[in-house]
Protein backbone atom coordinates (compact mmCIF):
# COMPACT_ATOMS: atom_id res chain seq x y z
CA UNK A 1 0.00 0.00 0.00
CA UNK A 2 1.30 3.52 -0.85
CA UNK A 3 2.35 5.38 1.94
CA UNK A 4 -0.23 8.01 0.74
CA UNK A 5 -2.74 5.83 1.81
CA UNK A 6 -2.26 7.35 5.15
CA UNK A 7 -3.68 10.43 4.11
CA UNK A 8 -6.75 8.74 2.75
CA UNK A 9 -8.36 6.23 5.25
CA UNK A 10 -11.59 7.14 3.93
CA UNK A 11 -13.39 5.57 0.86
CA UNK A 12 -12.50 7.80 -2.19
CA UNK A 13 -15.62 6.31 -4.40
CA UNK A 14 -17.11 9.85 -4.60
CA UNK A 15 -14.21 11.10 -5.82
CA UNK A 16 -16.00 11.34 -9.30
CA UNK A 17 -18.32 13.46 -10.76
CA UNK A 18 -22.58 13.82 -9.76
CA UNK A 19 -23.31 12.95 -13.68
CA UNK A 20 -20.95 9.63 -14.07
CA UNK A 21 -22.87 8.23 -11.11
CA UNK A 22 -26.30 9.58 -12.94
CA UNK A 23 -24.96 7.53 -15.92
CA UNK A 24 -23.90 4.85 -14.22
CA UNK A 25 -27.92 4.79 -12.70
CA UNK A 26 -28.96 4.56 -16.24
CA UNK A 27 -26.82 2.13 -17.39
CA UNK A 28 -28.48 -0.10 -14.31
CA UNK A 29 -31.57 0.88 -15.06
CA UNK A 30 -31.62 0.28 -18.50
CA UNK A 31 -30.04 -3.40 -17.78
CA UNK A 32 -26.71 -2.33 -19.84
CA UNK A 33 -24.42 -2.23 -16.98
CA UNK A 34 -22.80 -5.21 -17.59
CA UNK A 35 -22.16 -4.51 -21.36
CA UNK A 36 -18.04 -5.02 -22.49
CA UNK A 37 -16.53 -1.56 -22.61
CA UNK A 38 -13.38 -0.10 -23.48
CA UNK A 39 -12.08 3.24 -22.48
CA UNK A 40 -9.20 5.04 -23.31
CA UNK A 41 -7.37 7.35 -21.16
CA UNK A 42 -5.31 10.17 -23.91
CA UNK A 43 -4.86 13.65 -24.65
CA UNK A 44 -5.23 16.20 -27.75
CA UNK A 45 -2.87 17.83 -27.83
CA UNK A 46 1.07 18.15 -26.21
CA UNK A 47 1.84 20.30 -22.72
CA UNK A 48 3.60 23.47 -22.94
CA UNK A 49 3.63 23.78 -26.82
CA UNK A 50 6.20 20.75 -26.86
CA UNK A 51 6.54 17.40 -28.72
CA UNK A 52 5.92 15.00 -25.96
CA UNK A 53 4.82 14.43 -22.61
CA UNK A 54 5.70 12.01 -19.75
CA UNK A 55 3.25 9.71 -17.84
CA UNK A 56 2.72 9.74 -14.22
CA UNK A 57 0.49 9.42 -11.52
CA UNK A 58 0.08 5.69 -11.72
CA UNK A 59 0.69 4.73 -8.32
CA UNK A 60 -2.07 6.19 -7.21
CA UNK A 61 -4.76 4.67 -9.89
CA UNK A 62 -3.88 1.71 -8.49
CA UNK A 63 -4.25 2.03 -5.05
CA UNK A 64 -7.59 3.55 -5.81
CA UNK A 65 -8.93 0.84 -7.93
CA UNK A 66 -7.37 -1.83 -5.72
CA UNK A 67 -9.65 -0.33 -2.59
CA UNK A 68 -12.39 0.85 -4.54
CA UNK A 69 -15.79 0.36 -2.68
CA UNK A 70 -18.57 2.65 -1.67
CA UNK A 71 -18.38 2.80 2.00
CA UNK A 72 -21.81 2.99 4.63
CA UNK A 73 -21.27 6.17 4.85
CA UNK A 74 -21.25 7.53 0.49
CA UNK A 75 -24.15 5.38 0.61
CA UNK A 76 -25.68 7.45 3.45
CA UNK A 77 -25.18 10.64 1.57
CA UNK A 78 -26.28 9.56 -2.16
CA UNK A 79 -29.75 8.16 -0.18
CA UNK A 80 -30.36 12.26 1.01
CA UNK A 81 -29.00 13.90 -1.93
CA UNK A 82 -31.44 16.06 -3.58
CA UNK A 83 -30.96 18.37 -6.29
CA UNK A 84 -33.90 20.83 -4.59
CA UNK A 85 -36.07 20.64 -1.86
CA UNK A 86 -39.23 19.63 -4.34
CA UNK A 87 -37.35 16.39 -5.53
CA UNK A 88 -37.63 13.20 -4.19
CA UNK A 89 -34.35 10.54 -4.22
CA UNK A 90 -32.10 10.84 -7.42
CA UNK A 91 -31.61 6.95 -6.84
CA UNK A 92 -33.92 3.55 -5.72
CA UNK A 93 -33.01 1.83 -2.83
CA UNK A 94 -31.74 -1.11 -4.94
CA UNK A 95 -29.57 0.83 -7.05
CA UNK A 96 -27.65 2.09 -3.63
CA UNK A 97 -27.81 -1.54 -2.58
CA UNK A 98 -25.86 -2.92 -5.79
CA UNK A 99 -23.17 0.24 -5.13
CA UNK A 100 -22.95 -1.06 -1.88
CA UNK A 101 -21.58 -4.91 -3.31
CA UNK A 102 -20.19 -3.35 -6.44
CA UNK A 103 -16.45 -4.72 -6.41
CA UNK A 104 -14.31 -3.34 -9.63
CA UNK A 105 -13.12 -6.05 -11.90
CA UNK A 106 -11.26 -4.43 -14.73
CA UNK A 107 -8.24 -5.03 -16.49
CA UNK A 108 -6.21 -2.19 -17.02
CA UNK A 109 -2.84 -1.78 -19.48
CA UNK A 110 -0.75 1.23 -18.77
CA UNK A 111 2.47 2.82 -19.82
CA UNK A 112 5.13 2.50 -17.03
CA UNK A 113 5.82 5.40 -14.94
CA UNK A 114 8.35 8.54 -16.79
CA UNK A 115 7.44 6.87 -19.98
CA UNK A 116 7.43 9.31 -23.26
CA UNK A 117 3.85 9.67 -24.49
CA UNK A 118 1.98 11.82 -27.49
CA UNK A 119 -1.09 13.52 -28.26
CA UNK A 120 -3.83 10.70 -29.08
CA UNK A 121 -1.74 7.83 -27.80
CA UNK A 122 -3.78 6.06 -24.95
CA UNK A 123 -1.57 6.58 -21.89
CA UNK A 124 -3.91 3.73 -20.22
CA UNK A 125 -6.98 1.95 -21.08
CA UNK A 126 -9.64 0.78 -18.95
CA UNK A 127 -11.12 -2.77 -20.05
CA UNK A 128 -14.27 -4.27 -18.01
CA UNK A 129 -18.25 -3.80 -17.27
CA UNK A 130 -19.96 -0.71 -18.73
CA UNK A 131 -20.54 0.70 -15.56
CA UNK A 132 -17.50 0.11 -13.73
CA UNK A 133 -15.45 2.01 -16.41
CA UNK A 134 -17.89 4.72 -16.52
CA UNK A 135 -17.25 5.20 -12.34
CA UNK A 136 -13.42 5.07 -13.10
CA UNK A 137 -13.24 8.16 -16.36
CA UNK A 138 -13.19 11.19 -13.52
CA UNK A 139 -10.98 9.87 -10.86
CA UNK A 140 -8.59 8.48 -13.40
CA UNK A 141 -8.29 11.41 -14.96
CA UNK A 142 -7.35 13.35 -12.03
CA UNK A 143 -4.70 11.17 -10.78
CA UNK A 144 -2.99 11.13 -13.77
CA UNK A 145 -3.43 14.77 -15.77
CA UNK A 146 -1.82 16.92 -12.96
CA UNK A 147 1.01 14.58 -12.69
CA UNK A 148 1.69 13.93 -16.07
CA UNK A 149 1.79 17.95 -16.81
CA UNK A 150 4.42 18.70 -13.63
CA UNK A 151 6.60 15.52 -14.68
CA UNK A 152 6.41 16.91 -18.29
CA UNK A 153 7.50 20.40 -17.28
CA UNK A 154 10.08 18.66 -15.16
CA UNK A 155 11.72 16.69 -18.11
CA UNK A 156 11.78 20.66 -20.01
CA UNK A 157 13.27 22.20 -17.81
CA UNK A 158 15.94 19.28 -17.17
CA UNK A 159 16.57 18.64 -20.29
CA UNK A 160 17.54 22.99 -20.35
CA UNK A 161 19.86 22.40 -17.47
CA UNK A 162 22.11 20.51 -20.13
CA UNK A 163 22.90 18.37 -17.24
CA UNK A 164 23.27 20.62 -14.10
CA UNK A 165 20.76 19.52 -11.47
CA UNK A 166 17.60 20.48 -10.61
CA UNK A 167 15.75 20.93 -7.78
CA UNK A 168 12.11 21.15 -6.85
CA UNK A 169 10.76 23.93 -4.82
CA UNK A 170 6.90 23.54 -5.74
CA UNK A 171 5.79 22.80 -1.71
CA UNK A 172 4.61 26.68 -0.77
CA UNK A 173 2.48 27.15 -4.25
CA UNK A 174 1.15 23.63 -5.12
CA UNK A 175 -2.33 22.78 -5.09
CA UNK A 176 -2.99 21.84 -1.40
CA UNK A 177 -1.46 18.98 0.16
CA UNK A 178 -2.14 16.14 -2.23
CA UNK A 179 -1.19 18.82 -5.16
CA UNK A 180 2.45 19.28 -3.48
CA UNK A 181 2.91 15.39 -2.83
CA UNK A 182 2.11 14.77 -6.48
CA UNK A 183 4.14 17.18 -7.98
CA UNK A 184 7.48 16.50 -5.63
CA UNK A 185 6.94 12.90 -7.12
CA UNK A 186 6.44 14.13 -10.59
CA UNK A 187 9.01 16.70 -10.97
CA UNK A 188 11.40 13.46 -9.59
CA UNK A 189 10.00 10.65 -12.47
CA UNK A 190 10.14 14.36 -14.83
CA UNK A 191 14.42 13.98 -13.98
CA UNK A 192 14.34 16.35 -11.19
CA UNK A 193 17.20 16.02 -8.66
CA UNK A 194 16.13 16.41 -5.58
CA UNK A 195 12.71 18.09 -3.75
CA UNK A 196 12.24 20.55 -0.91
CA UNK A 197 9.51 18.64 -0.05
CA UNK A 198 10.54 16.68 3.40
CA UNK A 199 7.21 14.80 3.54
CA UNK A 200 7.40 13.69 -0.08
CA UNK A 201 11.04 12.72 0.74
CA UNK A 202 10.38 10.34 3.54
CA UNK A 203 7.27 8.61 1.25
CA UNK A 204 9.20 8.41 -1.98
CA UNK A 205 12.40 8.23 -0.83
CA UNK A 206 13.59 11.65 -3.48
CA UNK A 207 16.72 13.01 -1.94
CA UNK A 208 16.17 15.98 0.08
CA UNK A 209 17.48 19.55 -0.96
CA UNK A 210 17.41 23.10 -0.49
CA UNK A 211 19.16 25.91 0.43
CA UNK A 212 17.84 29.38 2.57
CA UNK A 213 14.99 31.68 2.72
CA UNK A 214 15.46 35.74 2.40
CA UNK A 215 14.54 35.90 5.94
CA UNK A 216 17.97 34.26 6.71
CA UNK A 217 20.30 37.42 4.97
CA UNK A 218 17.47 39.99 6.74
CA UNK A 219 18.39 38.33 9.91
CA UNK A 220 21.87 39.49 9.97
CA UNK A 221 23.46 42.75 9.08
CA UNK A 222 24.49 42.10 5.66
CA UNK A 223 24.45 39.99 2.92
CA UNK A 224 28.33 38.96 3.27
CA UNK A 225 27.87 38.41 6.82
CA UNK A 226 24.56 35.78 6.47
CA UNK A 227 26.59 33.85 4.03
CA UNK A 228 29.74 33.57 6.33
CA UNK A 229 27.46 32.51 9.28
Amino acid sequence: MSPLSTLYRHSLALLTDLYQLTMAYGYWKSGRHEREAVFHLYFRKNPFGGPFALAAGLDRVIEFITRFQFSSSDLSFLRELRLDATQGPLWEPDFLDYLGGLRLDCSLDAVPEGTVVFAHEPVLRVRGELLQCQLLETPLLNFLNFPTLIATKAARICQAAAGDPVLEFGLRRAQGIDGALSASRAAYIGGGSATSNLLAAKFFGIPPGGAHAHSWVLSFQDELSSFRE
